[in-house]
């Protein structure tokens, strides 16, 4: 496809723009990114009926949620159908005379140390907003709003989810164009993001391993006070054992995997 109908193409459909190079988690993304603009023209009907409603001075607090709703859930999933696409805005003029391999230099570091661990981040955050809505039963503050507001903590949740793949699908295209992206070479080029799903999955499984081994009557913030959950003092620094665990494990895993890769001949 040449330059100019890829700008054609990039007007009314970005997700075809270097389709043979998409994988199947690009695929994915850019399917739910195609249903969910969807709900931009519901969008624009609600706001214009609430705007004549209001005016006519029949104010509907349901129609104030489900702009927020819509807009929220559309917003999100609007960012991993940018990363995946690359119609994200770029501020900068210096990037665009980048060589290609530079370019994929830059945008791997920007989405695999900076971008990705902040959507894991965010996912971990907004899932306990999600279970703690869905514990209380969450609903609209306003009467006649839209209640059940849990279903939308969960989708937003749910929507990291999506980031976190689309992050993850473009990182391994990118890096497809520099070296062959061998398992244990995805794993060290994204190391911060590696390390910290690790030490997600390492704190949750000694949080709930020695919560069961408690007494039930012992408080949930007592889990965090026992001996593994503490801290190793390094000068004026403290480290704590999680941190360490999952260092270990992390350099273990693409140990484990450059083996494993080594020996398959990649």
């Amino acid at each position: 496809m040449s330059e100019q109908q890829e700008s054609v193409v990039a007007l009314y459909d970005p997700g075809e723009i270097g389709r043979e190079e998409h994988n199947r988690a690009d695929r994915f993304v850019i399917g739910v990114g195609n249903i969910v603009a969807w709900l931009f023209p519901i969008l624009v009907v609600a706001i214009c009926a609430q705007v004549v409603l209001r005016s006519a001075g029949h104010n509907q607090a349901w129609l104030d949620d489900l702009q927020w709703w819509l807009y929220g859930i559309a917003v999100l999933t609007g960012v991993a159908y940018a990363v995946t696409t690359n119609s994200h805005v770029r501020v900068d003029i210096l990037f665009d005379n980048y060589s290609p391999e530079r370019k994929a230099r830059i945008d791997i570091f920007g989405l695999v140390w900076l971008f990705l661990p902040f959507v894991i981040l965010c996912w971990d955050m907004t899932l306990h907003y999600a279970i703690s809505s869905v514990s209380a039963w969450e609903r609209s503050d306003s009467p006649n709003g839209l209640h059940n507001l849990w279903i939308l903590k969960i989708l937003m949740n749910l929507c990291f989810i999506l980031m976190g793949v689309a992050a993850w699908a473009a990182y391994v295209r990118l890096l497809r164009r520099l070296t062959r992206p061998a398992r244990w070479r995805r794993l060290l080029y994204a190391f911060p993001s590696t390390m910290y799903l690790v030490n997600l999955a390492v704190y949750y499984a000694l949080w709930w391993g020695t919560r069961l081994s408690l007494p039930v009557e012992v408080d949930d913030r007592e889990v965090t006070k026992q001996p593994i959950f503490g801290t190793w003092d390094v000068g004026s620094q403290e480290i704590p054992f999680t941190i360490l665990i999952s260092l270990a494990l992390t350099l273990l895993l693409i140990g484990v995997f450059w083996l494993r890769d080594r020996a398959s001949g990649e």
